[in-house]
């Protein structure tokens, strides 16, 4: 199991992110969660196995078809045993 934090920044808010982005994961079996930062940015966090986890981040930087993502930072961290995956 790998776990990544996540930060997304361009025009990623008001476009469907985090539905898309809940959808994506829900479909590959992933836990975890997103949300929009104050900032205008998103931030999710990815559990899972490595490759779903790695398909998870390469979708975040094209996202949705509305968005236009300017640059993703991924930090990788310790699982911690996400349950399901949210949209806060």
């Amino acid at each position: 199991m790998e776990r990544r934090h996540v930060i997304v920044r361009g025009t990623v808010q008001g476009v469907f992110f985090r539905a898309s982005c809940e959808q994506e994961a829900t479909r590959l079996g992933a836990t975890g969660w997103v949300a929009n930062r104050p900032d205008g940015s998103v931030e999710a966090v990815f559990e899972g196995p490595a490759e779903v986890v790695d398909q998870l981040v390469e979708w975040c930087r094209t996202g949705p078809p509305r968005a236009a993502v300017s640059d993703v930072q991924v930090t990788e961290q310790q699982p911690v045993g996400e349950l399901g995956f949210e949209v806060r």
